[in-house]
């Protein structure tokens, strides 16, 4: 038998390499490009929730220390629920495309 030249060998002991394409059946996805996955922002999906009509939770700032000099009533209004502005709801849209 010759010796087969460096295209017919797969590299592994000598095997001849299979086509990709020989007598298998194609199936009607074959010939279909697949779409581009779009990443989330992982800093963003730390810090929204989205709501079951749509909008996106966020927390509020200045809840976190230092709350002695705040008056009672300035933290009873940051325990509300805080929504995204409509105006900046596409944009974390864009970033969380999959929430």
């Amino acid at each position: 038998m010759p010796t087969k030249s460096w295209f017919e060998q797969d590299g592994k002991r000598g095997r001849k390499s299979t086509a990709r394409n020989g007598n298998q059946q194609t199936n009607q996805w074959s010939n279909v490009v697949p779409k581009i996955k779009i990443k989330t922002n992982r800093a963003a999906a730390k810090r929204f929730r989205k709501t079951a009509s749509g909008k996106f939770k966020c927390g509020h700032a200045f809840k976190s220390h230092i709350l002695t000099k705040k008056s009672t009533k300035r933290k009873r209004g940051l325990r509300a629920t805080n929504h995204v502005r409509a105006e900046d709801a596409g944009r974390v849209q864009r970033m969380l495309p999959y929430l």
